[in-house]
């Protein structure tokens, strides 16, 4: 039971010798069951942690005890280990406690993700303001600039070209903002999310052809999701697109598609008092240089962009997208690849 479970969990007897450790905390401290069960707790972590007090705490009062933001940094797990720690006593073994670990770096990005979700939202009452009351005015300046162009001369027609042209630039620009003002339930149904990824490829490969590899690493028993298809076609090729503009000066330029069953995922979805699990998880991976560090923590916030042109408002209508799925949508940027991860509902979590 407790190997079915996503953190690295620990159970510490009355010695603070470790009695138990599941599949997670196998892989946290690099180290097999046998091994970790010839150690104390304290062998693990650094000297005088506050994990250990905190354990003590759990052991003396009877009852769960937690803390947060711990770091548990050493040589032996690695640099950069900030977790969330909650023990408890086992009723059933005299003092015993269990420990659980949550990275802080995960929490972290799951609270970031929600937060993008709400931040790609709060662009809608500023769409629905800019249709009504700044294309009209638009409409205006167009057509009096289109009057003025047979009137003057050859060298301020020049100019009157590019109020036209600079006015459509708007036009369009508040064309995509308007989607954000869509507030109506997303039509769904069991959806093969490998059809979508197929698709994707099929409309990437004729935009830019043989220039980028694409790999593909599926699990090909995944169950259906919960999906619009069409809308879901729009947010991975909006990633892929994106993936492939970052490596276009990359000698070997490669997006890595992937699908994977990763159960333990629970959130609480706006409108719903309900955990709804997202099992489903499609990353889309590039290695190209990466996005800037200082644009991370803003990355789905709409006109928010690297790219000299750019609106900034692809990835803020990404987030819309999948938060109206239930999803989540993540970045992850510390390794080698650039890697954008969706996660979404099956078919038959969003039922139950």
């Amino acid at each position: 039971m407790m190997s079915a479970l996503p953190h690295p969990i620990i159970l510490v007897d009355r010695e603070g010798f470790v009695a138990a450790a599941n599949d997670m905390a196998q892989i946290f401290f690099q180290s097999s069951a046998s091994v970790l069960s010839r150690q104390s707790l304290s062998d693990l972590l650094p000297f005088g942690s506050p994990v250990l007090a905190l354990v003590d705490q759990a052991r003396v009062r009877l009852a769960p005890v937690n803390e947060y933001r711990i770091d548990i940094s050493n040589p032996r797990i690695g640099a950069d280990k900030v977790v969330d720690v909650y023990a408890a006593p086992v009723p059933d073994r005299t003092g015993s406690v269990s420990v659980m670990l949550q990275e802080r770096s995960i929490a972290d990005k799951m609270d970031r993700q929600l937060t993008h979700r709400d931040s790609a939202r709060s662009v809608t009452g500023l769409a629905a303001m800019l249709g009504h009351e700044v294309k009209n005015p638009l409409s205006g300046i167009r057509g009096a600039a289109q009057l003025l162009e047979s009137s003057v001369s050859d060298e301020d027609r020049a100019l009157t070209q590019l109020i036209t042209q600079e006015t459509d630039r708007i036009v369009r620009l508040i064309d995509r903002m308007e989607i954000f003002s869509d507030q109506r339930p997303v039509e769904r149904e069991g959806v093969n999310i490998h059809v979508v990824l197929d698709r994707v490829k099929q409309l990437a490969k004729a935009e830019f052809g043989d220039r980028v590899r694409i790999v593909e690493q599926y699990d090909p028993s995944l169950p259906s999701v919960f999906a619009n298809q069409d809308q879901l076609v729009q947010v991975f090729l909006n990633l892929v697109k994106n993936a492939s503009e970052a490596i276009i000066d990359v000698p070997d330029p490669e997006i890595v598609l992937t699908t994977a069953f990763r159960p333990g995922i629970r959130i609480q979805v706006p409108g719903s008092t309900e955990k709804t699990s997202l099992p489903l998880e499609i990353c889309v991976k590039d290695n190209g240089a990466g996005i800037p560090k200082e644009l991370e923590d803003c990355l789905f916030d709409p006109f928010v962009t690297s790219k000299t042109n750019g609106s900034g408002l692809g990835l803020a209508l990404v987030a819309k997208l999948i938060g109206d799925h239930g999803g989540v949508i993540e970045f992850d940027g510390s390794g080698r690849q650039t890697i954008f991860r969706v996660m979404l509902p099956t078919s038959s979590s969003e039922q139950l």
